[in-house]
């Protein structure tokens, strides 16, 4: 089971202000910008971002029914500022991976540990 609820809820409002202004340049963190389904307002979102080949792979720390998640999969794209570089992306797909092989081998027992097997992939938009 991915991070309670009532956490993302917290970090939204306290750690995300926080973490947002360093996920750009943290390894395995990145800023995720992207367009709310509803509002149609920009949104910025820390996230965990890996690569896997050619493939950015963000972990799905509190569920797929997050909001960032469900925004990503209906607009098709985002944005991600990752190591003071933004990158557009497309073609997003849930993937249910219970192996974590699509992150690298040290972080694979840390998501285990939360629960998290689910995982938005996306490519470089072209």
């Amino acid at each position: 089971m991915p991070l309670p609820k009532r956490l993302a809820r917290f970090n939204v409002k306290v750690t995300n202000p926080i973490l947002g202004r360093m996920a750009w340049w943290m390894p395995g963190f990145a800023v995720l910008i992207h367009v709310g389904r509803r509002t149609g307002q920009p949104h910025r979102s820390p996230v965990n971002l890996f690569r896997h080949g050619d493939a950015f792979v963000f972990a799905c720390t509190y569920g797929t029914d997050a909001q960032w998640v469900r925004n990503v999969l209906a607009a098709g794209r985002c944005r991600v500022r990752t190591r003071g570089r933004d990158i557009d992306l497309d073609e997003p797909r849930l993937v249910h991976d219970p192996t974590r092989a699509l992150v690298p081998r040290p972080v694979r027992p840390i998501l285990g540990l939360i629960g998290v097997d689910d995982f938005v992939v996306m490519r470089r938009r072209s």
